[in-house]
């Protein structure tokens, strides 16, 4: 049935979700799983770009809140790399092959690069929930996927008592 799944992991709350059932799948058909983290500047937690005020008229980027910045990054990249670590590790103690990959960019379109080179049967990831107004500037990654994948796509959604209690 499926041989490669995708699963597409961030930082929210329905990450761990996302992967249990990704996992659960992986284990009744066999399959080998690709965790992947997109770092985006959209996604929960990313930092933001601080701005001081430099000596001159015009505010902007001055080293100090460069160097702050590069500092903050650094912490978010290697954070997501060990979320990468633990979920990979915990597959591979229950004897489902999996490897892991993180990279910078849009996420629907890295997400998508992926599953293609990989050549994935399916893509699992979560939904952020959007709807509305909201979406239409921020934009659906989920929505993206679905739409460009070349493989096969499982949205997953919060249940509506663990929607509730993160608002």
């Amino acid at each position: 049935m499926f041989n490669k799944i995708l699963v597409a992991l961030d930082r929210s709350n329905m990450a761990n979700q996302v992967f249990k059932q990704s996992l659960s799948l992986a284990k009744l058909t066999s399959a080998n799983l690709m965790l992947v983290h997109v770092l985006s500047p959209e996604e929960e937690g990313s930092p933001e770009a601080l701005i001081f005020p430099n000596i001159d008229y015009y505010p902007g980027w001055n080293e100090q809140s460069f160097r702050l910045y590069q500092e903050n990054w650094e912490k978010f990249k290697t954070q997501g790399l060990e979320m990468l670590q633990s979920y990979s590790s915990q597959a591979n103690t229950i004897g489902v092959n999996t490897e892991f990959s993180q990279s910078t960019g849009n996420p629907g379109k890295v997400i998508c690069e992926i599953a293609r080179v990989w050549n994935a049967d399916l893509i699992i990831m979560g939904r952020r929930g959007l709807s509305g107004l909201t979406e239409l500037f921020l934009g659906s990654i989920s929505n993206y996927v679905l739409h460009h994948a070349p493989c096969s796509v499982h949205i997953i959604h919060l249940p509506v008592s663990v929607e509730s209690s993160i608002e």
